[in-house]
């Protein structure tokens, strides 16, 4: 595929494929589902069946923010509920919730994990940024089969880069949604290509180490 088709994306059949979008929305959904990983991987690992899985989850609703008034959301959904003295009993594991209230605390915990880690983007900014090492991004090229073949670029391979110094303004883009500036983000990145610059505007998928 020819330069000019880079820059008049769709005009030999690029477009044919969903998947083929520019490096600012892939780079938008790299980063969703990069939290998405913090989340979940940063998380308690022990199940909430377990007395310690138990434990760790009561002690993070009873001793952040909010987390009792997402407990007893929780419980209230499940048609249950509790008392002072039951919340205690479980936080220290000398009774074993029944299941339907087992499965309200670990709904509790994962909604109250991700809304405060979202509400601090710094912590996010820091899981990408490590401490100046940066992250490593993935870059997989357009599916190049739905291209006219006169056009196509076979020689086109994943690429894989350390990236530094954006971090901060790509989850400040993420988080109001300013696709101008994701778009300026990925410039940046890309930018090191030299010739290959403008074979990577439009990915299929970037894929971020964090």
């Amino acid at each position: 595929m020819s330069t000019d088709g880079w820059k008049n994306f769709g005009k030999y059949g690029a477009d044919r494929d969903r998947g083929n979008v520019h490096g600012k929305i892939a780079l938008g959904r790299a980063l969703e589902d990069a939290i998405e990983r913090m989340i979940v991987e940063g998380g308690i690992k022990s199940p909430p069946t377990t007395r310690r899985g138990l434990m760790a989850r009561m002690r993070y609703l009873m001793e952040h923010q909010g987390g009792r008034d997402e407990l007893a959301q929780a419980l209230a959904a499940a048609g249950s509920s509790a008392n002072g003295a039951t919340l205690r009993a479980w936080r220290y594991g000398l009774r074993t919730p029944r299941p339907v209230n087992l499965e309200a605390i670990d709904t509790a915990y994962w909604t109250l994990r991700a809304r405060n880690i979202l509400n601090n983007p710094q912590i996010f900014k820091d899981h990408l940024n490590r401490d100046g090492r940066g992250t490593q991004v993935e870059i997989h090229p357009i599916n190049q089969d739905v291209v006219d073949e006169p056009r196509r670029r076979d020689n086109l391979r994943v690429r894989s880069l350390t990236v530094r110094y954006v971090w901060d303004d790509a989850v400040d883009a993420l988080t109001t949604g300013d696709a101008d500036k994701l778009e300026e983000i990925w410039d940046d990145v890309i930018s090191d290509m030299d010739s290959d610059y403008g074979a990577y505007q439009y990915v299929s998928h970037i894929g971020l180490g964090a």
